[in-house]
Formats: structure tokens, C-alpha cells, sequence
């Protein structure tokens, strides 16, 4: 358990960074949009592009792996999306939900904690359920969010109006550019690589102070849901879609015990800051979402630890 809280500790550092900074005024109150307009319009899909552009078929090409874990993230984004449109919740806000309990901290946890727990051969499928997560997942949510807030125009409209904004939208655009690049074969120039790689890295710790600074800025508020939801969103996080993603993994698709162990763990990690960042961007319930980042992270300490010894 000590291993995993000091995996997680610098994420609690940079909220805790964030959080101070607005407390003590040293960033006003626009900070948190400016700060996550950062991340969305330059980190994030600087750090989207550069992790397409650098993989390879080989690498990620594990069709067992990517169907346990995809279907264990589809699955629960699924049924999160279900029950929350059948509680009258918005479109855009349901997919942000969906996010919220689908939608694991591969990038910056996911990689040390495979690095320590399965040492180097682990790297290649945390990389492949990095780009399910940020790619596809994250992909399919926007495509949702932009479809929810034009359904308000008229029918002919609503396909053109929507397919204009995801043309336009930077965290679609990036990675599939970085696709192309990947299939070309094409190496990146060494300017443009670091580049990216100074950009990129921005993209977590700067989506982790922002979350700082709108928990502060929003402190003593509760969530309009209410707290029945944020538990339903935190239980389907951190138990639901890892026991999905064994199921997939084990009984039904049959994969070896280390493939399977590898997904189970990355499924069961916490969320990451992609749903706030998409909350705070369009303009939707931010706090929900930070609560459970921040709730997820704290109570994976202790549910990565059971499995883990479960699992040996």
C-alpha cells in the first residue's frame, strides 16, 4: 500500500498546488478556464498526437489485450450513460458521467505502477490502453457531448453543425493526425519530438492544478447530482470496470494470466483529469466530476492494493 500512496502522492501535490494558489489569491478566479483552455487547445493535443505518431502496429497491435480492456471501458460507459439518461440527465453531461466511470488514469499512473508492479514487459499494453483511453474513449465522449448540445437546432442541421465542430476540435484532430503518422512511417524531426515532449508534459500536471484551483474556487458546494451519484460513479470506477474487464479477459476470451492481470490492473485504476477538463470546457457540472477524480485517487490506494494481493 505505501508503494502505490507514493505512485500517487505527486498527483495530490500538484491538486494541493493548485488549490493553495487560488486560496491564497496568487491566481484569480479565471485561472482554472485559462489554465484548462491550455491543456485543451496545446498540451493535451500535443500529447495526444505525439503518443500516435511514436507507436507502432507491432506494439499495439494485441487484439486480445485491446478487446478485454476496450470492452471493459465500453461496457461501463455504457451502463453509466443508460442510467444517467434515464434519470433525465443531459446528453453532454451523461457522456461527461460516462467518462467520469470509464475513463482510467493510464497516462500518469498507469505507467509507473505497471513499471513497478510487471517491470518493463508491461509498458507496450499500458500504452495500448493509453490510447484506448485518450483516443477512443475520449473521442466517442466528445462526439456524444457535441451531438447533446446541437440537438436543440433543427434535424437537417444538427449532422452538419456537429461534424463542423469535431473537424474543428483539437483533441480529434491531433490524434488522427498522429495516426497518419504512425502509418506513414515517417520520423518526426528531433526539433518537432522535443517539441511535443515539452508541450505534452504540461498536459497532466497542468490539468491537475486546474482541478486545484476549481475544487478551492467551489469548496463547501456540493454537486447538483447529489452524492448518491458521485458513490454510483466512484463504485462503477473502481470496482465495476475492473470486474468487467476480467470477466471479458478470463472466463470469456481465455487470455494468459499476465495479460489478463494487466488489464484488470490499468482497468481498476482511478480517473483521470479528461472528464474535468471536458466539464470545465463545455461548460457542464465541473464539480461532480473533480470530486470524483479526487475520490477515486484517493480510495485507489486501497483497492489497487487489494487487488494486487488478491491477485498474487
Amino acid at each position: 500500500m505505501l508503494s502505490n500512496l507514493l505512485i500517487v502522492l505527486p498527483i495530490f501535490a500538484l491538486i494541493l498546488a493548485g488549490w493553495i494558489a487560488r486560496r491564497s489569491n496568487a491566481l484569480g478566479p479565471t485561472a482554472t478556464r485559462e489554465v484548462n483552455r491550455l491543456v485543451v487547445y496545446l498540451a493535451l493535443p500535443a500529447l495526444l498526437f505525439d503518443i500516435m505518431a511514436k507507436a507502432s502496429l507491432s506494439e499495439i497491435w494485441q487484439p486480445g489485450f485491446i478487446l478485454a480492456f476496450a470492452l471493459g471501458c465500453a461496457v461501463v460507459f455504457a451502463l453509466t450513460l443508460w442510467i444517467r439518461m434515464r434519470q433525465g440527465c443531459h446528453l453532454a453531461d451523461a457522456a461527461i458521467d460516462g467518462l467520469n466511470a470509464s475513463y482510467a488514469n493510464t497516462g500518469f499512473l498507469g505507467f509507473p505502477l505497471v513499471l513497478a508492479v510487471l517491470g518493463g514487459s508491461g509498458m507496450g499494453p499500458t500504452l495500448v490502453a493509453t490510447i484506448v483511453t485518450v483516443c477512443i474513449l475520449f473521442a466517442l465522449a466528445i462526439v456524444l457531448i457535441e451531438s447533446g448540445l446541437r440537438s436543440e437546432a433543427r434535424r437537417r442541421d444538427i449532422a452538419r453543425k456537429t461534424l463542423l465542430a469535431l473537424a474543428k476540435n483539437p483533441l480529434l484532430v491531433a490524434p488522427a493526425l498522429g495516426a497518419i503518422v504512425m502509418a506513414s512511417g515517417w520520423p518526426l524531426p528531433e526539433a518537432i519530438e522535443r517539441f511535443l515532449t515539452l508541450l505534452g508534459g504540461a498536459a497532466s500536471p497542468c490539468a491537475l492544478v486546474a482541478l486545484g484551483l476549481f475544487l478551492a474556487g467551489n469548496a463547501g458546494q456540493r454537486p447538483a447530482a447529489g452524492r448518491n451519484i458521485e458513490a454510483l460513479l466512484i463504485g462503477l470506477k473502481l470496482v465495476a470496470q475492473p470486474a468487467v474487464t476480467w470477466l471479458v479477459a478470463a472466463p470469456i476470451l481465455g487470455l494468459p494470466a499476465i495479460a489478463t492481470h494487466t488489464a484488470v490492473l490499468l482497468a481498476a485504476l482511478p480517473t483521470g483529469t479528461g472528464p474535468f477538463m471536458l466539464a470545465e470546457f463545455y461548460g457542464r457540472e465541473a464539480l461532480l466530476t473533480g470530486r470524483v477524480v479526487l475520490a477515486t485517487t484517493v480510495l485507489s490506494v486501497v483497492t489497487l492494493s487489494l487487488y494486487m494481493a488478491v491477485a498474487q
